[in-house]
């Protein structure tokens, strides 16, 4: 992965065993997207929200000259991370004429990224897409390395390919109009890309945390720039998941098993990782892996980005129980992701289960006395 900075935007270069792609952060990212109107593809279809077209498509088609992109709307939520509207919005291409030249551009969060990549991936066996992620978690994670998903019941991403895209372009003048908890919420994902990274970037989060503000997110372009590099480094390392990129579920085990807990309506998904991590640096204390300073400087950015929707009234036999159908879980045995320190985690299987109740237990309990 190599890295490469003009003009306060910054590229981002990721390898992929299918085909390697770019990643553009910044102010003006979109202006990237000119060439694509000038491409051979014989028709482009811009995957959304409506609400979320209607505040930004002017500038929008403004920045990136795509006025022939033909827009198909979907209701936002995860409720649209369905096979049925897989087949919705398949059928609307088909009946709109897209044939294997044509073009997805997802313009949303994670729901329309997962799904307008999947899509891609399926449709007439595969075309192309691009991601032009709207929220800070799709900026610096799930846009990134070309993993799509629907979800199956209260199974969160069951179904799904690894299907990279041709290219993902992050404006953060985007994120201006995120409501605060939203806004916020994305940044546990950088948190998370800090502790995986090392002193340094987490030393940033540390000093940014104060101007973690809507009306400031085009001067954050820097910094989503590096959490996102994080991520592209994993990926272009280990694509499928082999082995390294497990890191990444740092804080998603706990996470997953909160969201799906509550039926997907109490926490947004950087609020349920921000659980997760806090739930992670309880347990890697408990097994000696990691110091209580550490841990103490870790919990105290994650709940300066808060507050936190509780965990403290949470049945935590269920969440037990459904910490095995993490997807990244091999015959019931669950790899967790521990820190060691900033800059350095573990990924530890077989972790008694005393350990892991009494984790969250303990996270309750703090949650009680707040």
């Amino acid at each position: 992965m190599t890295d490469l900075s003009w003009g306060g935007m910054q590229r981002l270069h990721v390898t992929s065993q299918t085909i390697p792609y770019d990643i553009l952060v910044g102010r003006g990212a979109w202006r990237a997207l000119r060439k694509l109107a000038q491409s051979d593809y014989t028709s482009t279809f811009l995957l959304t929200e409506r609400g979320l077209w209607n505040q930004w498509r002017r500038p929008f088609l403004r920045a990136s000259g795509l006025k022939a992109a033909r827009s198909l709307f979907v209701p936002s939520g995860e409720a649209s991370k369905s096979l049925r509207m897989v087949e919705r919005v398949a059928g609307e291409l088909l009946k709109q004429g897209a044939d294997r030249r044509s073009l997805i551009i997802a313009f949303g969060g994670g729901v329309i990224g997962d799904l307008g990549g999947f899509v891609a991936s399926t449709y007439m066996r595969g075309i192309d897409c691009v991601q032009v992620p709207t929220t800070v978690v799709a900026q610096v994670d799930s846009a990134i390395g070309g993993k799509t998903a629907v979800n199956v019941g209260a199974m969160k991403n069951l179904i799904g390919t690894f299907f990279p895209p041709r290219l993902v372009v992050a404006d953060p003048s985007v994120l201006s109009t995120l409501n605060e908890r939203a806004f916020r919420s994305g940044f546990f994902e950088v948190v998370k890309h800090a502790v995986l990274s090392g002193p340094r970037l987490f030393a940033e989060v540390e000093r940014a945390l104060d101007g973690l503000r809507p009306e400031r997110a085009a001067t954050l372009g820097p910094l989503l720039a590096r959490a996102a590099r994080v991520k592209a480094d994993v990926v272009s390392r280990d694509e499928k998941e082999a082995g390294l990129r497990r890191v990444l579920n740092l804080g998603h085990t706990f996470g997953h098993a909160l969201e799906e807990a509550t039926g997907y309506r109490r926490f947004l998904h950087g609020e349920a990782v921000g659980w997760g991590m806090l739930a992670a640096l309880r347990l890697a204390e408990i097994l000696g892996l990691l110091g209580p300073a550490e841990s103490q400087r870790i919990a105290a950015v994650i709940r300066r980005l808060g507050p936190l929707p509780p965990v403290r009234d949470l049945k935590a036999e269920r969440v037990w129980r459904l910490l095995p159908r993490d997807k990244k879980a091999v015959g019931g045995r669950i790899h967790w992701v521990l820190p060691e320190r900033i800059g350095k985690v573990r990924i530890v299987a077989d972790v008694p289960s005393f350990a892991v109740e009494a984790a969250f237990y303990d996270v309750q309990r703090a949650d009680r006395h707040e």
